[in-house]
């Protein structure tokens, strides 16, 4: 549904626009339909001149794209049609009402049923009661909505979110995040630019991580085993320092290393070898609790990438 090809955007700068800024370098991706993609990384990295570039909003310098089959900076107009975008800051006619708003880009979208499309979207997003009030009178949180709620009214293939939840309040961005999930259901394909890393963890099927160049791209599970490798945590009663050793003879222990009352195993498959390695701690005398898995947070496997400078993933 979008794919990438040694993508690149370079800007001119300075009083006489001698200089360059390379603001993406090369980006190589593959998203499919029905996806939710996740594109994080730090202020200025590059994420939202990518969103630009893939709407055809502005152009590339090099590199190739296509979005919906059709291709970037020959296709415009088509690729238009079948996205829908939601910038960082969303203008709006402050003055006119929420539907009058969104009856006008209706009509720019050409849309058939404009009346049902406008009624449809400020239901499913909180707002059919407040249709009738200036835009200026809304909260962040509701003009949020609205700006989501305009991106959706042709029902584009493609949906690009450029940071939905930024500065919302709890509410409203739960409101948005439930949205984006229901979406998901009917087989769009959503790019989603975001710094909440606990979000992107729940709603995205596989993230990149860019600073100009990708760092890595891959679901975050996946980020996380191959980052960090899978870890059990064996709870028990009380503890024999011998056993460490012994755990680590067992077949498939990559290492072993105690804490506390607890030994944390580092394992290739943990759901094929705990069973083993619960038997062996059983036969040395040890009383099991209870086991877990260390989990390793996205925001763990972002930093580390970013500023550490390991790479992992690709396509």
């Amino acid at each position: 549904m979008i794919q990438t090809r040694d993508l690149s955007k370079v800007f001119r700068i300075g009083k006489k626009h001698k200089d360059e800024f390379t603001a993406v370098d090369g980006l190589t991706l593959d998203i499919n339909q029905g996806e939710v993609f996740g594109f994080l990384g730090p202020n200025g990295a590059g994420k939202t001149t990518t969103v630009r570039m893939l709407a055809c909003l502005i152009g590339a310098t090099r590199g190739s794209a296509r979005v919906a089959g059709f291709q970037v900076g020959k296709d415009d107009t088509e690729i238009r049609r079948r996205v829908g975008i939601l910038t960082e800051s969303p203008g709006m006619y402050e003055r006119l009402s929420a539907e009058k708003n969104l009856t006008i880009y209706a009509n720019l979208y050409g849309v058939p049923d404009t009346q049902r499309a406008v009624g449809k979207y400020l239901s499913i997003l909180g707002l059919w009661e407040r249709r009738m009030d200036p835009v200026g009178s809304f909260s962040k949180g509701m003009r949020q909505k609205l700006a989501v709620a305009r991106a959706l009214l042709h029902e584009p293939q493609v949906l690009f979110l450029d940071e939905p939840t930024t500065g919302l309040d709890p509410e409203a961005a739960k409101t948005v995040r439930e949205f984006i999930e229901e979406l998901k259901t009917e087989g769009r394909t959503i790019f989603l630019t975001t710094h909440n890393l606990d979000e992107a963890d729940r709603l995205c099927d596989t993230v990149g991580i860019i600073k100009q160049k990708l760092l890595a791209v891959d679901s975050p599970k996946a980020l996380r085993d191959k980052l960090f490798g899978r870890k059990s945590v064996f709870h028990l009663r009380t503890i024999n320092p011998d056993w460490v050793g012994l755990v680590a003879l067992q077949p498939g222990v990559n290492a072993v290393s105690q804490i506390g009352e607890k030994l944390v195993v580092s394992l290739s498959d943990p759901e094929t070898q705990n069973p083993a390695i619960i038997k062996a701690l059983v036969n040395m005398g040890a009383q099991i609790m209870f086991v877990g898995e260390l989990r390793h947070s996205l925001e763990q496997v972002y930093l580390d990438l970013l500023y550490q400078g390991k790479e992992g993933g690709g396509q």
